[in-house]
């Protein structure tokens, strides 16, 4: 019988937590042919949520959770979570009801009887969304699929259900600045989607302010496109062009006609105009140079705080902790240690 893991990251979900383990218990039910295991991913919330997760967990053993020393994203909740996933398949699915429980029995089936490595889903409307919020998702889309080379459906959810192969490969993908809908695109894989209509939470308030979209798709572009440098390097350059013709066109009219080169007020507005080219062009080259930062100084994703999980090959409590980087260092160390202690054995 196949194991079914379903990542379920948290933060300050307290009215949401019992609405949803009541539908997906629901869903668990109808799904007799394979076994569950829930993993809630705490994201350092400051209300009820880790409480109701423990009592979830003694209720429930299928019910496990991780819990964050302070909030670090949704983007670390899931890599956590298939970090720490023990089961063959592997879900990751929203709290609030926005991705619907009742859409896992199909995607199971199409995995199990089809040629596919993954089922994604995608809102097919933006029914209840503000319209604002749905025009710049819908520019977003727009221009990163101009732009990179991989392609960023556009409505896609985080919600998915893929086999183990797939979750490895995604694992491997440690960077510290993570765009999880890139990066299931990036490693491949055969894909099915499935669309259905936009539903509202069921609980709670959003978390995801305009401002905070704005910053993640700022991640997205970054982290798979380099048009922009591009974009810097031909503004530079067509801003030189530019010059050296309007050098000549004035040479030419002073010589021909006499004519005095013109006044402070355009001389003004135009070192404004290249002064501000030039910042956007350092700003853009900045954003890339702190990508590299971050990722070069090798911070952990995450930090857990305490957990309840149990993975292949661990013990209740143990976990799978950090980035790619530091887990082969502890595992580095780990086999250093045992080989010193099987020396110390044969020696005595």
């Amino acid at each position: 019988m196949h194991t079914i893991s379903v990542i379920i990251p948290c933060f300050n979900e307290e009215e949401a937590l019992p609405v949803y383990y009541e539908a997906m218990t629901k869903v668990m039910e109808q799904m007799d042919m394979a076994e569950f295991e829930l993993l809630f991913v705490d994201d350092g919330s400051t209300d009820r949520t880790l409480g109701i997760l423990k009592s979830l967990n003694e209720r429930d053993e299928r019910c496990r959770y991780l819990s964050f020393s302070r909030n670090f994203g949704k983007e670390a909740a899931i890599y956590a979570g298939l970090g720490n996933a023990k089961g063959d398949y592997v879900a990751i699915m929203d709290v609030d009801l926005q991705d619907p429980p009742s859409l896992l029995p199909k995607m199971y089936g199409i995995l199990e009887n089809e040629e596919y490595d993954s089922v994604a889903t995608k809102r097919s409307t933006r029914t209840g969304e503000p319209k604002i919020r749905s025009f710049l998702s819908e520019s977003f889309y727009k221009f990163i699929n101009r732009i990179s080379k991989t392609e960023i459906v556009n409505g896609a959810r985080d919600y998915r259900l893929m086999k183990r192969k797939m979750v490895d490969a995604v694992l491997e993908m440690s960077e510290y600045n993570r765009f999880s809908k890139g990066i299931f695109q990036w490693v491949g894989f055969r894909t099915k989607w499935l669309e259905y209509e936009n539903v509202e939470r069921a609980a709670g308030e959003t978390k995801w302010s305009v401002r905070k979209l704005f910053l993640y798709s700022l991640e997205g572009i970054t982290g798979f496109s380099v048009a922009p440098l591009s974009l810097a390097s031909v503004m530079g350059v067509g801003f030189c062009v530019l010059a050296f013709i309007m050098i000549a066109v004035i040479i030419v009219r002073t010589l021909i006609w006499g004519d005095p080169v013109a006044g402070w007020p355009s001389m003004v507005c135009i070192i404004f105009l290249v002064s501000g080219v030039q910042l956007f062009c350092l700003g853009i080259v900045g954003e890339y140079l702190a990508k590299t930062y971050l990722e070069t100084k090798h911070r952990p994703i995450f930090i857990l705080k305490e957990s309840k999980v149990q993975t292949a090959g661990k013990a209740a409590g143990d976990s799978f902790v950090g980035s790619g980087v530091n887990a082969v260092m502890r595992e580095k160390k780990s086999g250093e240690e045992s080989h010193e202690d099987k020396t110390v054995k044969a020696s005595a």
